[in-house]
């Protein structure tokens, strides 16, 4: 068991059946495991970035690489209306199914063990990728597609080195980007699909 933390000022991390608090943080309920449950400086850096976008309220997303379903469960918590939860590994995808009936919102996802290529929805309104820099450099246009126009991509687990040419990898596919953050070694980059 651990210690709940908060992170930026609208989330706090807590343990399955930790007594709720009673001021005005938005709980995301996580079991401890090998997919990370908020401590990594990308998962920081995503969900303080989520709880600043308007776009997220009523938003459909796609969570690639979702691991413990963290980032997916934050924007349904903020009042997206439905997220795709995909991953390469079983385990995270049974983590995050876990995790996801921990926080009552297990009706509101759907679960895919695969890749970007089992995904047959597209027209997402905000795709969050905490994945690899040299992965998101493949996936550029795939995941462009997804994305409805005007619509957000949130993109992490990108190493220092690789921040430029993931940037300019989706400004050739027609992203702007909106803001970027380099974190102690990764960076994380908001971007929009120009309409």
């Amino acid at each position: 068991m651990y210690k709940p933390f908060k992170i930026g000022s609208q989330f706090r991390i807590t343990p399955p059946n930790n007594p709720a608090d009673t001021d005005s943080c938005i709980d995301l309920v996580m079991q401890r495991g090998a997919f990370g449950s908020g401590e990594h400086e990308t998962t920081e850096s995503c969900l303080k970035i989520l709880g600043q976008r308007s776009g997220v309220k009523g938003a459909r997303v796609l969570d690639l690489g979702s691991g413990t379903g963290i980032l997916a469960i934050a924007a349904l918590k903020l009042g997206a209306s439905h997220a795709v939860c995909v991953d390469i590994e079983q385990d995270a995808v049974e983590s995050a199914r876990v995790n996801c009936r921990l926080n009552q919102i297990n009706h509101q996802v759907t679960h895919i063990t695969g890749t970007l290529d089992a995904v047959v929805e597209s027209n997402f309104d905000f795709i969050l990728a905490n994945i690899y820099g040299d992965i998101l450099l493949d996936l550029a246009e795939a995941l462009t597609t997804k994305v409805k126009p005007g619509g957000s991509l949130l993109l992490s687990g990108i190493l220092w080195e690789y921040n430029f040419d993931v940037r300019q990898a989706y400004e050739r596919v027609g992203c702007e980007v909106v803001s970027n953050h380099m974190l102690e070694e990764f960076s994380t980059t908001l971007m929009i699909k120009k309409g």
